[in-house]
């Protein structure tokens, strides 16, 4: 993959909302092929969420863990480097944030357990990303496979301590005993799923992009991004900022985890939410790779995310429930070719560039 250098944001806007039209188009035809009328369930689901709170929130549910496993790929991606094992160190959180719940939980006030269990999740991904920047400072490894692998490896940690340590106390099933109340993160609205996980994605997405565009940390990733010889001429070392993106990368896809377990799971269960880190790469190439848009982004996502499962439960409708992931992948596989429409657009705008530039000299 190559950075787009000057892709505008028009260039953006346009690509993306085609992309987005081509992908519900593309799930609308393949609703039509299987006898049934796109636009009575598009509208009849869309209008559940108008008018159905709970069912509003949900979207914002579904949004909260996206945000922060999409800020995962966006800031490595800002130094050139693509952490493709978000999933990892999704789990490696999840697994961190129900082992201290289960350990802290009706011991300590929910406040302080939810801090501790936060830093605690936070640092497990951190880890995992770290490790991965470590093999690339080290021995310039391929940070696409080394992050790609670990993701096994920490799924296969996830099933061993499923079967074992954590495993339920009946001993029947590979999951946890659920947490306590104490140990829950505390609903946003009333009456809904929403829990304040969502606060603290948006609170994370706007702190990175405080780092990225406001200090002088984001500054050296940014320019190690853009040219790392550069950089390396000017006294930054690519080295050490390959190191810091993972650990920071790493860490925010742990947060993820920690808000699915003490959000909306409330016990580790094997193999769940096994697309939680692609579908954050895609939102993250959607909102192109900026913190804020990754937030609109996510919402989107997850508004497609509600749709489809309101699609499936319309009365004789009668949708297949693989419609949701097959509407999600339409998209995100249309956002990708998005992508590389800009990619393109912006190489050749340059060369026209350098040319009339060439021809002034």
């Amino acid at each position: 993959m190559k950075r787009i250098l000057n892709a505008t944001w028009r260039d953006m806007v346009l690509t993306n909302f085609a992309a987005i039209v081509a992908g519900i188009v593309l799930s609308g035809a393949l609703l039509l092929f299987l006898g049934i009328d796109p636009i009575f369930v598009f509208s009849t689901s869309i209008r559940a969420i108008l008018t159905d709170g709970y069912t509003a929130a949900d979207i914002l549910l579904k949004a909260t863990p996206l945000i922060m496993t999409a800020l995962a790929f966006a800031f490595t991606y800002k130094a050139n480097l693509f952490n493709i094992g978000a999933q990892g160190q999704f789990y490696m959180g999840a697994i961190a944030a129900i082992w201290l719940s289960l350990e802290l939980q009706n011991r300590i006030p929910t406040a302080l357990l939810l801090l501790i269990v936060l830093i605690v999740a936070l640092a497990a991904g951190a880890l995992i990303g770290g490790l991965i920047g470590f093999l690339k400072e080290r021995f310039d490894s391929n940070e696409f496979l080394v992050s790609m692998m670990s993701s096994y490896v920490v799924l296969a940690l996830m099933n061993y301590l499923l079967r074992t340590f954590l495993k339920e106390t009946k001993g029947e099933y590979p999951q946890t005993d659920p947490i306590a109340r104490s140990a829950w993160l505390p609903n946003l609205i009333k009456g809904t799923r929403l829990h304040y996980g969502f606060i603290i994605s948006v609170l994370f997405a706007v702190l990175i992009w405080v780092l990225l565009y406001k200090t002088t940390l984001g500054f050296r990733i940014r320019a190690v991004g853009q040219n790392s010889r550069a950089s390396a001429l000017s006294g930054i070392s690519p080295t050490k900022i390959y190191v810091i993106a993972f650990l920071i990368s790493g860490a925010l896809a742990g947060v993820a985890g920690f808000t699915e377990m003490n959000g909306v799971q409330h016990m580790l269960i094997q193999d769940f939410n096994p697309e939680m880190g692609a579908a954050g790469l895609g939102i993250a190439i959607l909102a192109n790779a900026n913190p804020i848009g990754i937030i609109f982004a996510s919402i989107l996502y997850g508004a497609l995310n509600v749709i489809g499962t309101q699609m499936g439960r319309i009365p004789g409708a009668n949708v297949p429930s693989s419609i949701v992931s097959l509407m999600q992948g339409f998209v995100m596989l249309f956002v990708i070719m998005a992508y590389y429409a800009r990619t393109k657009i912006a190489s050749r705008r340059e060369k026209n560039k350098r040319k009339r530039e060439a021809a002034l000299s």
